[in-house]
């Protein structure tokens, strides 16, 4: 596995982190001046968390594709990787039974 996949889906997380971060401070920043309604009751901290996830989710669309893209091959290496060892198992289990069966004798269900 190389260095760049090593860690993908921990850079993806906290580079998204920081995307939400960044956007939080900048939607609260805006609140604050008055560019932004605060929400109902004058300072909702649920308004404004709700808008920078709103804003930062296309944001992190968009500029994390390489970072995703990267998590998603780590991902399917691990599947795959999991999916094979599963399959060796299974055929040594079927070759231990196939071993293990004597011919004459009864197998139950």
């Amino acid at each position: 596995m190389s260095s760049s996949t090593s860690h993908a889906a921990l850079r993806y997380t906290t580079m998204r982190l920081g995307i939400f971060v960044g956007c939080l401070v900048a939607v609260a920043g805006l609140a604050y001046v008055g560019i932004l309604p605060e929400g109902v009751g004058k300072s909702n901290p649920a308004w404004i968390l709700l808008l920078a996830l709103v804003v930062s989710a296309p944001l992190s669309f968009v500029l994390l594709r390489r970072q995703r893209d990267a998590m998603s091959a780590q991902v399917a290496g691990r599947v795959d990787r999991v999916k094979g060892k599963l399959a060796d198992n299974r055929s040594m289990e079927d070759a231990t039974d196939a071993e293990d069966a004597t011919p004459g004798t009864a197998q139950s269900a």
